[in-house]
């Protein structure tokens, strides 16, 4: 089979559990036969529209070929970089399958301005830029389509040669699309965006990049039938029952790549997972582990370990080890279509709509507000060493220092709590930030999540504000070298990733959450004394 799933410990006594009830309700087979009732009343309007990924390999069949016959014609006219510009679903899954696949793929999905320009500048003569948004209005997106028309332009390409638009049908994207003359791809408007891999957001970018995207939707295929059956084997029953169904919930899944040939999976399942379970109080939050990260799963009864290992590991792993471990194994295409099948299960267990957003948008409005308004930004409370610290008044009222700040906010921590970083910066040139999630997790002795600003905000950014109140926010910004202003908008790129850092924290505190606020004045410099901080 092209995906095998084991468990231990309280995972193997949820399986147990729930697998036997979820087969007697026939979960499985009403899943695949696009049943809007399984989630209850209240989610019933939105699941009748957001069941079509059952049906993604079927329906992107016919699609191969025309990728493959564009990417042909772009070849020959001497393409040879594809940038991608999306957020969220529309990135995510490109990037997974392409870094699997080796092949090279230029995924913009930040609003930084140092890293927008570098898109631009690498190769432009050679590239083709795909812009993909279902609801054709995504800010960044939007943006980054502005720059990219202009920098052609200026280079004397006719943009209508090199954009390739990935939309729903209808959307205000599709009709400026077409009229500008660009190759549009319309997806299934019955596919939430999170659920899209394999459809055209997840084909299209990963085609033209020279992905065999046949054979990803035979992958797919070969485990359809199993996730079809009322079955105690069916493995996406197997998998929703063993993260949602534990007992007291552990409600954070640790997720660990161990050896598997897939890259870059627990992002992807992360914005799968989180935006689609964390509402109403409640929901998984899952942590992506570093090989070598601090292992934190022996100490911590709410977190859930969860191995992606190839067979070889899946092998020396019995069910009776007792390590309350989840460990799977699978090709690329099965791994989406199961954790899709064990989402919306888990969605079921856990009393939610695993279709809707309820939260992501308040973020947006609360940065469209800024962007109307453009105040003066906040004075800073005080500025440590070059880095400017703001904060919730709990966390900065009795701060006088960075060291004493981050202090501050992890007392705001509790028993059950976990730390969510959000770096609003250009990871190109500043990728050794991630090291703060480790430093953190020893700091705390709790999980410890980090973000790309602005994508998480299309991901995780749903569960801080939906999911349960047990959160601290440690936002990084960094004052750019160069801002970038965007054709035909009265903003620029420094400044609208700024309003998305800053209605980001107003919503957290509208909410109750703790955050602290740094912003490095000089990036370089300024990133030894942010780690001593945390030291």
């Amino acid at each position: 089979m092209s995906f095998r799933i084991s468990v231990s410990g309280g995972a193997a006594e949820a399986v147990r559990t729930a697998v036997p009830i979820l087969v007697d309700d026939l979960v499985a087979s009403s899943i695949t036969a696009l049943d809007p009732a399984l989630w209850g009343p209240e989610a019933e309007d939105e699941a009748s529209k957001r069941l079509g990924w059952t049906e993604s390999v079927a329906v992107s069949r016919p699609l191969v070929a025309e990728i493959l016959a564009l990417r042909d014609t772009l070849r020959a006219d001497g393409v040879t970089r594809i940038a991608l510009a999306g957020m969220g679903g529309s990135s995510l899954a490109p990037e997974v399958i392409t870094r699997t696949a080796g092949v090279a793929l230029t995924v913009l999905d930040s609003t930084d301005p140092g890293q927008v320009l570098a898109a631009l500048h690498d190769d432009l003569e050679a590239t083709a830029l795909v812009v993909s948004s279902k609801s054709g209005s995504t800010v960044e997106t939007d943006s980054q389509r502005r720059v990219f028309e202009r920098a052609f332009r200026a280079a004397g390409i006719d943009p209508a040669e090199r954009i390739i638009v990935v939309t729903d049908p209808g959307s205000p994207l599709e009709a400026s699309a077409r009229a500008a003359g660009y190759r549009v791809f319309t997806a299934d408007p019955t596919v939430g965006g999170r659920y899209s891999a394999l459809t055209a957001f997840g084909l299209v970018p990963s085609g033209l990049a020279g992905v065999d995207i046949g054979q990803l939707l035979d992958e797919a295929d070969a485990i359809s039938l199993a996730l079809a059956v009322d079955s105690p084997e069916n493995p996406g029953l197997v998998l929703g029952a063993a993260i949602a169904a534990t007992s007291p919930l552990r409600d954070k899944l640790a997720l660990l790549a161990d050896g598997t040939h897939i890259v870059g999976l627990p992002d992807w399942i992360e914005q799968l997972v989180a935006e689609s379970t964390g509402k109403k109080g409640t929901g998984l939050l899952p942590v992506v582990l570093e090989p070598g990260a601090p292992e934190l799963s022996a100490n911590l009864p709410d977190l859930q370990l969860v191995r992606l290992v190839d067979d070889a590991g899946l092998e020396v792993f019995g069910a009776d080890d007792g390590g309350g471990e989840i460990r799977v194994s699978g090709t690329l295409g099965a791994q989406f279509l199961v954790w899709e099948y064990a989402t919306v299960v888990a969605g079921r267990l856990l009393g939610i709509n695993p279709f809707d957003q309820p939260d992501v948008e308040s973020a947006k409005i609360a940065s469209r507000g800024l962007l109307d308004a453009r105040p003066e930004p906040e004075p800073a409370a005080f500025i440590s060493d070059g880095i400017e610290v703001r904060g919730t008044p709990h966390v900065i009222g009795a701060a006088s220092d960075l060291a004493s700040a981050v202090d501050a906010l992890l007392e705001e921590l509790g028993p059950d709590g976990y730390v969510a970083v959000q770096a609003y910066v250009n990871r190109l040139d500043l990728p050794e930030l991630a090291e703060v999630r480790d430093l953190l997790a020893r700091l705390s002795k709790r999980p410890v999540t980090f973000g790309w600003g602005p994508r998480f905000l299309h991901s995780t950014g749903q569960f801080h504000k939906g999911g349960p109140a047990t959160g601290v926010f440690l936002q990084i910004l960094a004052v750019p070298a160069e801002d970038l202003d965007i054709p035909e908008r009265p903003f620029t790129f420094g400044e609208l990733i700024q309003a998305q850092a800053s209605g980001d924290a107003s919503v957290l505190a509208e909410h109750g959450r703790p955050v602290l606020t740094l912003t490095l004045t000089q990036p370089a410099a300024n990133i030894s004394t942010l780690f001593a901080a945390l030291r």
